[in-house]
């Protein structure tokens, strides 16, 4: 792989990249991303033997003391995603919430600036963030499908075969109606997206219906709970995305070590943690 400090300024090499990233969406075989916030994050997953690095919103915009739900600047969350990017030798794939825009043409800004930072591949959800945050309604089909396709005018104009997946909202939001689901996922592939993302649904009945009625790659969100990653692969799923959960699950360790030192005064909650040594050689390694 070429090294990242290059892909900022090698369309060549980002091409390539990008190339490389399509080629992972394989289904019966997924892409596995246990998704990272932070060069730290994305330097242990990799480490981990991941062929690629996929950001979570929510784990990056908590990581800079922001609330999740369309409320990150954009240059922030970029700003963490070119560090991303600097600090791994796979490629990157950034979720950049329903674009940080309110406008199409914003989307397309974003997705130039994605590309600038030397990702390869965004997530565009569907939700319609307002101020309440979080249990969004969802954007308007026609709205989405405008939004996604500047998004591909714009990676197509780059010369950069950018990959987006759409994420549709429908079983976050307890709609679960797969027949808006397919309705949704038809037409943003339409308008330019390469695959569809569905959080919320991990049923095998679901999943083997989503993975039959949508045109492209289904990715599916996993969690505690959630059928293996053999099981989903069975069912052709060509994504498979741990989302948010395996930063949650930090945030909780510190919470419970701080809450255990400060009450306790013990500190048993810090077993098992990851070498000094260890962890110091793996960042302070050259990209």
């Amino acid at each position: 792989m070429t090294n990242p400090d290059s892909l900022r300024t090698n369309p060549d090499s980002l091409r390539e990249t990008a190339l490389a990233f399509r080629a992972l969406h394989v289904p019966g075989r997924p892409l596995v991303l246990p998704n990272a916030w932070d060069a730290a994050s994305a330097r242990i997953v990799e480490g981990a033997g991941a062929a690629a690095v996929a950001t979570t919103s929510a784990g990056l915009a908590w990581g800079l003391g922001t609330a999740d739900g369309d409320r990150l600047d954009r240059d922030a969350a970029l700003g963490v995603v070119g560090r991303i990017v600097a600090a791994v030798r796979v490629p990157v794939s950034a979720d950049i919430e329903s674009g940080y825009a309110q406008d199409a043409q914003g989307v397309a800004d974003t997705v130039r600036a994605v590309l600038a930072a030397g990702a390869v591949g965004v997530n565009i959800e569907d939700a319609l963030y307002g101020d309440e945050g979080g249990g969004a309604p969802l954007r308007p089909v026609a709205e989405q499908a405008e939004r996604i396709a500047a998004a591909r005018a714009a990676v197509d104009a780059a010369g950069v075969p950018l990959y987006i997946n759409a994420r549709i909202d429908t079983y976050l939001r307890g709609a679960g109606k797969i027949e808006e689901t397919l309705e949704r996922a038809a037409a943003f592939l339409a308008a330019g997206a390469d695959g569809v993302f569905v959080p919320g649904a991990v049923d095998p009945v679901t999943v083997k219906t989503l993975v039959e009625g949508v045109e492209g790659p289904l990715n599916v969100l996993v969690g505690p709970g959630a059928p293996s990653v053999g099981e989903l692969a069975a069912l052709g799923v060509a994504r498979i995305s741990a989302g948010s959960s395996i930063a949650q699950a930090a945030h909780a360790l510190v919470h419970r070590a701080a809450r255990e030192l400060l009450d306790a005064g013990t500190y048993d909650s810090l077993t098992d943690g990851l070498d000094y040594g260890e962890l110091n050689t793996l960042m302070g390694r050259s990209s």
